[in-house]
């Protein structure tokens, strides 16, 4: 028997005695050792995610070590180090064949559609399991996921040295995106604003060059003084206010990404977007950018540490949870420890 962590129903956690699974011809086994947190398992719990259906096991940031393999799967892969993606595609609609699974036509999202990774064990396709290096700390790869959103959303936006950006929201996404615009891109000036002091300290330690509390202050007002308009836009708040002020600080030519899953209606111009003929870009999970992920963190070009705050046994989820939704200013990325 295992234990797993299950919303049988929103507002309702609980955490369960379950038979072990076994994997399907083409699966493998994971041994869970590290998941992380993330706001969509806080609304699945609370029953705001449209996509889940109960009950269900969360959890979608997980690594492990694989402890069995399906009858189609090499036996060598066990004992692998892994990460899983948690992008479950079809393979042959249109979005699958120019190259974007995340958005399917069938997608199904481990810990959304199907269980998770919320579980002393979890059974998911061989192909979504990317091995990690030994160099790379089992807490580190735990992280893997959320880096693969911040790696997704550049590859459309496509940063140069040249770049001005200016990324809206400093939790754990928008800080995601800060590091791999600086780290990995070099971008020339990064802007990072939010409401809450403490993630904009954060925003600091992952490499932005200026914070702006948009509470006190009104970051145009920045821009005006520094003398030059972004050129690159981040949205990793998800507030309908966003969109429109980004378009009217955006640069002529300049790029917006839009990160998030607000329903909530905004109005935009038109004339404000093709007068400067911005390019603006949405991003859904991620794209088969694990392998990508991973080399940048075994070359070092990623912090992981800090983003983690907090460390707690999986029992603890209850008080995870509480915290990733009530403590912004203390809390940030959440990992559950899971016994060996």
């Amino acid at each position: 028997m295992m234990k797993s962590i299950v919303i049988t129903q929103p507002g309702v956690l609980e955490i369960q005695q379950r038979e072990i699974p076994l994997p399907a011809a083409d699966e493998v086994r994971v041994k869970t050792i590290y998941a992380g947190v993330c706001g969509s398992d806080v609304h699945i719990y609370h029953g705001h995610n449209p996509f889940a259906r109960y009950p269900r096991v969360i959890g979608h940031e997980f690594f492990g070590v694989i402890d069995q393999v399906g009858r189609n799967v090499m036996p060598s892969r066990i004992g692998q180090r892994v990460v899983i993606d948690p992008v479950v595609s079809c393979g042959h609609c249109y979005p699958c064949s120019i190259g974007r699974p995340n958005v399917c036509l069938n997608l199904q999202v481990i810990g959304v559609h199907r269980d998770g990774g919320f579980s002393e064990f979890a059974c998911v396709p061989a192909s979504n399991a990317y091995v990690v290096a030994d160099a790379i700390p089992a807490h580190h790869a735990a992280l893997v996921e959320p880096f693969s959103i911040a790696a997704n959303i550049t590859a459309q936006l496509r940063p140069t040295t040249d770049d001005v950006a200016l990324v809206y929201g400093a939790g754990p996404m928008g800080l995601a995106v800060i590091q791999v615009l600086k780290t990995v891109f070099g971008v020339a000036h990064l802007v990072a604003t939010d409401r809450v002091a403490a993630r904009l300290q954060r925003a600091t330690e992952c490499g932005a060059d200026r914070c702006v509390n948009n509470q006190a202050a009104n970051v145009s007002d920045y821009f005006d003084e520094y003398g030059r308009a972004p050129t690159l836009i981040v949205d990793a708040a998800c507030h309908p206010a966003i969109l429109p002020q980004a378009i009217e600080l955006a640069s002529p030519a300049g790029r917006i990404g839009i990160m998030g899953f607000s329903d909530a209606a905004c109005t935009i111009s038109q004339q404000a977007i093709t007068s400067k003929e911005l390019s603006i870009f949405s991003s859904r999970l991620n794209s088969a950018r694990f392998p990508q992920v991973i080399n940048w963190m075994g070359a070092g070009k990623l912090n992981p540490d800090a983003l983690i705050t907090h460390q707690l046994d999986f029992d603890q989820v209850d008080v995870a949870l509480h915290l990733f939704e009530n403590e912004p200013a203390a809390c940030c990325k959440i990992l559950l420890e899971f016994p060996a």
